[in-house]
């Protein structure tokens, strides 16, 4: 820790993975500080009771006896996230109004994803607020990426089958490469290596002098967003086939000859994960089977109605090459906020900046709505990547407001956990982790197993 320095430094955890952070502390506690130096007791005591009623931060101890504090309102932020996540897995089959929309619209579940990618943002702007090696900080992010990728394709490639299946292994002609984990992965890498690299030696004084510091990272953040659409509507999508491994196998034909249809048969977000991944190891049970075209019992699953859509059946990966683009944004959105929290050390400059830009991502993604940019999920089209994005940055203001500034925090300290510990309760909550190990247990026969007598599983 440097000895001069007004600030503090402040460990946090990214998404998936522990990571320091630092944060400027308040300003009264650098004017302590100073006054103590100066052998200006008074002042000094002055501040202490000043400090009182400033930021309130978690305390812990190092080596050295300073003080490691946390930036508290992003872990809480982060656990309510996982709240949510498990909240929406679980009452989404009995209430399908907050489960994923089908296609179009934007429903409770459909925020989880994009509130995780922006957190990652937010803290890899604390992380990396000072580097003393690039190399390193770069070598670090491409390990915790390749970690992510790896936990992923091993809980969502399929290799752990489900409650009702003992068997354990996946065939790799069949794995799904892409999935939740990976994506964040993606988004963390390519964010992260943006902030190692791509930061001017501008001062920051005002708004203007921000953008012009991370104009680069602005200039990725412009050109992601620019090809993705230009590959989304202009991208011509021809017929296509799929199989489906009955006895015998069926080969159904979907019927497209369209460029710029954002439907789920014909979009350029499915034709690319078709080309690159293959067919074979996109998700199998797609989110649209739940359209009332597809589905009896939509919005829920169910058996298909009498002359159903043949793409109907077909594999789609709502976390697919092209849709990863946007998430990558939302992450860089992350970025930005995270970078007023760093410059900015006023609490009313912060929230004022935050509030303008939650503002305007939300004013500009329902008038993309409205001109037929409809928001999307599956494809995470521009509109949904506003107007999530903005939904954090409002809960990141007002969390960071009634924790960080009001001092409310231990009646919610659950959620402070949570956040400290989302990746350990992701791959328990929401991979049936614990119900698959505990499966494995049984006598006589597979059936007779600890789930079947608590009555779980079949």
């Amino acid at each position: 820790m440097m000895e001069n320095s007004g600030y503090e430094r402040v460990r946090n955890y990214d998404e998936c993975d522990e990571n320091e952070e630092r944060m400027h502390l308040n300003p009264i506690n650098r004017t302590k500080k100073d006054a103590k130096e100066n052998g200006d007791v008074e002042m000094a005591n002055l501040q202490v009771s000043e400090s009182r009623r400033g930021i309130i931060f978690s305390n812990a101890k190092d080596n050295n006896n300073n003080k490691n504090d946390r930036l508290v309102s992003l872990d809480i932020f982060r656990g309510l996230t996982v709240t949510l996540m498990i909240f929406v897995d679980h009452a989404g089959r009995l209430f399908p109004g907050i489960n994923h929309s089908p296609w179009n619209g934007l429903t409770l579940a459909d925020f989880v994803m994009p509130f995780f990618l922006f957190i990652v943002g937010v803290s890899l702007a604390l992380t990396y607020k000072r580097l003393s090696s690039g190399i390193i900080a770069t070598r670090k992010a491409i390990l915790r990426a390749l970690k992510l990728l790896s936990i992923g394709v091993f809980l969502q490639g399929g290799f752990i089958h489900g409650l009702n299946d003992l068997t354990y292994g996946v065939d790799i002609k069949q794995i799904r490469w892409m999935g939740i984990l990976q994506r964040i992965a993606i988004a963390y890498l390519v964010a992260a290596l943006c902030e190692i690299w791509l930061k001017c030696n501008d001062s920051v004084n005002s708004v203007l002098s921000l953008l012009r510091k991370y104009r680069y990272q602005g200039a990725v953040m412009f050109f992601l967003s620019i090809f993705y659409l230009c590959l989304l509507y202009g991208l011509y999508v021809p017929d296509w086939e799929f199989q489906i491994p009955n006895v015998p196998p069926k080969t159904y034909l979907v019927k497209c000859g369209v460029r710029g249809d954002t439907g789920p048969a014909c979009n350029a977000v499915g034709m690319i994960d078709r080309k690159i991944l293959g067919i074979q190891h996109l998700y199998k049970k797609p989110i649209y089977a739940r359209k009332h075209e597809c589905s009896i019992n939509s919005p829920n699953y169910g058996p298909l109605p009498p002359n159903a859509p043949s793409w109907c059946q077909a594999p789609f990966d709502p976390e697919g090459f092209l849709s990863s683009l946007m998430a990558v944004v939302t992450c860089f959105v992350g970025l930005h906020y995270g970078h007023i929290i760093i410059h900015f050390k006023d609490h009313r400059v912060r929230i004022f900046q935050w509030m303008s830009l939650t503002c305007f991502l939300v004013v500009l993604g329902l008038i993309l709505d409205m001109i037929g940019m409809h928001i999307n999920k599956p494809l995470y089209t521009l509109s949904y990547m506003c107007v999530t994005a903005g939904a954090a940055g409002i809960l990141l203001a007002g969390i960071y407001y009634m924790v960080d500034v009001c001092g409310y925090r231990y009646k919610i300290r659950f959620l402070e956990w949570m956040g400290k510990n989302a990746l350990m309760i992701y791959i328990i909550a929401t991979c049936n982790l614990i119900p698959v190990v505990l499966q494995g247990f049984y006598w006589g026969e597979p059936r007779n197993n600890i789930l079947k007598l608590i009555g779980i599983g079949r």
